[in-house]
């Protein structure tokens, strides 16, 4: 019973909503004897909400390199040449969202942020002592410090980092780029729940 009714405010926010303000939009201006005018604003709208649709629809499509480098420069690893995007993805349901993507970078950016990684002050290269920063129980995940993470696993180097959100109820934001150890692959994950 409960899913019928999460189904059917799903239906009326995302469907119902949209109709309603669209037909507003053609229906006042109409009965105020601007007949001309309401047709342009119905279509005018309705084009807006097609855009929307379809630019959520293929988002991943539209993810550039640029968007990558400014993802990964953002925890701090610069990728100074030329690398390849082989893979993006993304997929949200209501109150989650998880976005990954695979670079495949040079031997040079590879060697250059496994460095950054390990020259930081808190690198751990023992499995035994890494905490997982979803799994470790944080006190408040709405307000707090960033915390970054920096490690070695058995396969790969990773960086993750843990930013609460500031605002109560808000998800916070937990990113993770892992540089694999046997081919020059670097992927990132973002994760909100």
């Amino acid at each position: 019973m409960d899913e019928l009714i999460l189904i059917g405010l799903f239906i009326l926010v995302f469907v119902g909503l949209p109709v309603g303000v669209g037909c507003l939009f053609y229906f006042v201006p109409k009965k105020l004897g601007y007949p001309k005018a309401a047709k342009y604003l119905a279509v005018g709208y309705g084009f807006l909400i097609l855009i929307f649709a379809l630019s959520m629809a293929f988002e991943d499509q539209f993810f550039t390199k640029k968007n990558a480098v400014e993802l990964v420069e953002e925890q701090g690893i610069k990728l100074t040449d030329e690398f390849d995007l082989t893979e993006n993805k993304s997929t949200s349901a209501i109150g989650d969202y998880y976005h990954t993507f695979t670079l495949k970078i040079s031997e040079r950016d590879k060697q250059k942020a496994i460095t950054n990684i390990k020259s930081s002050e808190n690198f751990k290269s023992d499995n035994r002592s890494i905490e997982n920063l979803m799994l470790h129980p944080v006190p408040n995940r709405y307000f707090g410090n960033k915390v970054t993470q920096n490690y070695e696993t058995e396969n790969s180097y990773v960086r993750e980092y843990f930013k609460p959100s500031g605002h109560e109820g808000y998800a916070p934001t937990f990113r993770r780029i892992s540089i694999n150890k046997a081919n020059n692959e670097l992927t990132f994950e973002d994760i909100n729940e």
